[in-house]
């Protein structure tokens, strides 16, 4: 079978014990060591051989672009990374190779410890599998172990190498795996997203993962909405520093483009990984027109802020002032053992 555009055969690189971040990054890469203080959450990337899991995981979290995911080999068993979120939050990320012996042995001699204490199990279908039947069944298997041992997880299918498929067929095919998922699901709940590497759907699926995982968003979410009404913005986001996730939002005027975030994301993480690669940090970005003015500054140590403006009046001084007055709050908010506060209109 010829090899295509999308990552198949492509499952997984020993990235090992510990990666260090890049040079100018915060603790947001594979590997770091943890502080005793740090608040755990346990997640399930599963799958059979081949479906992309790792080349998602790597392009995430790891910094890699789309190409270079060739390269990577098969997981062997299970590989554990940590991954830092907002200071005190830890993704412990269990990337679980999908050969059919590894599969078996994590129902049978390794349930207990794959499948407890899991907050959420992300389940990667390869959506041209010519073995459909049997990705079914082990997902099944999954659920019956998360049921039994974690009835409390979150539950994530992600419908992967869409680029595959025609532009045309893309809802149908969708939208049919969709309605599949669900059903077998049941008694727990499900979301699906359709996802590749090779466009802004992989952010748009891993930001709402990682957004359930946030202990204080709604408070985040909150202040963002008072900040944003502040400063007289059309709109402000919130990303996470290291990996340019989309963690919360705030808009006050209607935009026209439903996938804005991700393509941001996408196109500003292609971008930081250009300046690395001239040993420079990306740090802030105003873009102007004579409809609005975007700026994209670093927000607080684990944070980068968006503040999207159209009145001509405000000038670009102003709202960098505002920005930088924002930064010491917001700060206080990413502790999650911190004081409650909130940001009150004056």
């Amino acid at each position: 079978m010829e090899e295509s555009d999308s990552e198949r055969k492509t499952e997984k690189e020993n990235l090992g014990p510990r990666m260090d971040p890049p040079i100018g990054e915060p603790e947001g890469s594979l590997g770091w060591v943890l502080p005793n203080t740090a608040m755990k959450k346990k997640v399930l990337l599963m799958g059979k051989s081949g479906s992309g899991k790792t080349s998602m995981r790597s392009i995430i979290f790891a910094n890699y672009i789309a190409r270079d995911t060739r390269r990577l080999g098969a997981t062997i068993d299970v590989e554990h990374s940590h991954v830092r979120f907002l200071g005190n939050l830890v993704l412990n990320l269990w990337d679980c190779g999908g050969q059919d012996t590894f599969m078996e042995n994590y129902f049978t001699s390794q349930r207990d410890n794959i499948f407890r204490n899991v907050e959420v199990l992300i389940y990667v279908f390869d959506v041209e599998s010519r073995e459909l039947e049997k990705d079914m069944h082990y997902y099944q298997s999954c659920l019956e172990a998360i049921l039994q041992n974690s009835p409390d997880a979150k539950i994530f299918c992600l419908v992967h190498k869409m680029d595959l498929v025609q532009e045309d067929q893309r809802d149908l095919i969708f939208k049919e795996r969709e309605e599949d998922l669900r059903r077998l699901s049941r008694p727990l709940e499900c979301a699906c997203f359709r996802t590749s590497i090779w466009d802004e759907t992989l952010y748009k699926a891993w930001s709402s993962i990682v957004y359930q995982l946030i202990p204080n968003v709604q408070q985040l979410e909150m202040n963002l909405r008072n900040f944003a009404e502040i400063i007289e913005a059309d709109e402000v986001l919130l990303f996470e520093r290291a990996t340019f996730l989309v963690i919360s939002h705030y808009q006050c005027k209607e935009q026209r483009d439903a996938h804005r975030f991700e393509k941001i994301s996408n196109i500003i993480k292609q971008f930081k990984l250009s300046c690395s690669k001239l040993a420079a940090s990306f740090q802030s970005m105003e873009v102007r027109n004579s409809n609005f003015a975007a700026f994209i500054d670093i927000f607080t140590s684990n944070t980068y802020v968006m503040v999207v403006m159209s009145d001509p009046s405000i000038p670009s001084a102003a709202t960098l002032i505002n920005i930088r007055n924002a930064r010491k709050h917001f700060e206080k908010l990413e502790r999650v053992d911190g004081p409650k506060q909130c940001l009150l209109m004056s």
